[in-house]
């Protein structure tokens, strides 16, 4: 049994949110400020599961630092291995409150300063997954950092997990965007992506049949394909198997961070040994639950949820 059931890699940073709806940050006055980044969530919706997860983050030697690793502890994540680096201001990203996509902005510093030294082998062997994101990914030194750790993870046994949530604002080189994400995806990655995702990866609509295709090529072992409303395409075995999955209807609240939800359901499964299908389950059964929940996950979740 390995010490954590996650280990999350990638940014931690302050989102500062409109207080008003607006079309863009140019009409927004007041922002209120909020613990952000994929990476933390992700191991926040696993620990409120009752899992073990640490973070591995960088932040400024600053406030705002501090006030982001004081919220995430709330959660139950190990923070221990939240790094601080003294030349380089904690990240931020500002936001607009629109009922359309937000207009943001985001200010990278601490958060892309990741070195090698920050994940260790002796973390790494003791970890069953280890996860990151397009954003941690998309710059040097992290990139560098973060895809050297997932080829040493794979060979310790922990599995390399990826979100390619993809932005071109947040990695305008598109291309050197698919190098990075097929040289992370080669050490037998786990990988998650929405049909939206993949149409910015490629700046095109493209096939199920091409996407699944494409990341199998690289490396990846499994591939859960999300379609909103329209529910989930498993591909695992490098492409050999499939499996589509439908979702039940709901009234949808709040979908912020659904797509995150899903993913700490489906790995807390993957990590209890559970079947493709029955991981897909526990995914959409977490993320129905943020789907109907305003803001964040409850502070506890029964693990039961998951397969109910």
């Amino acid at each position: 049994m390995k010490k954590y059931a996650l280990l999350s890699v990638g940014e931690l940073l302050a989102d500062f949110i409109g207080t008003e709806i607006q079309e863009s940050i140019l009409e927004t006055s007041t922002f209120e400020r909020f613990q952000g980044g994929s990476p933390a969530n992700m191991a926040a919706n696993m620990a409120r599961l009752g899992m073990n997860t640490a973070l591995v983050s960088c932040i400024g030697n600053d406030n705002i630092g501090i006030y982001l690793k004081r919220e995430v502890a709330k959660t139950g994540i190990d923070v221990s291995h939240v790094a601080v680096d003294d030349f380089q201001p904690t990240s931020i990203v500002v936001v607009s409150r629109t009922k359309g996509t937000p207009d943001f902005i985001a200010y990278r510093t601490a958060d892309r300063m990741l070195q090698p030294q920050h994940i260790p082998d002796s973390l790494l062997a003791e970890s069953a997954i280890f996860h990151t994101t397009c954003f941690a990914l998309s710059q040097d030194p992290a990139q560098s950092t973060i895809v050297d750790a997932a080829k040493r993870a794979n060979a310790l046994n922990c599995r390399v997990s990826l979100d390619a949530n993809y932005a071109i604002q947040i990695w305008p080189d598109r291309k050197q965007a698919w190098e990075t994400i097929s040289a992370y995806c080669s050490h037998d990655a786990l990988v998650k992506l929405s049909e939206d995702d993949a149409e910015r990866i490629y700046g095109h609509k493209v096939s199920e049949a091409q996407i699944l295709q494409d990341f199998h090529a690289m490396g990846a072992d499994l591939i859960c394909l999300t379609k909103g409303g329209d529910g989930s395409i498993i591909s695992t075995e490098k492409g050999a198997k499939q499996i589509t999955l439908g979702v039940k209807p709901i009234e949808v609240i709040d979908a912020t961070g659904a797509g995150d939800a899903y993913w700490a359901g489906f790995l807390t499964a993957y990590t209890e040994g559970a079947s493709p299908e029955t991981c897909a389950n526990a995914g959409a059964n977490l993320a129905a639950l943020k789907l109907v929940t305003k803001g964040p996950l409850p502070a506890k979740v029964d693990k039961g949820i998951l397969y109910a």
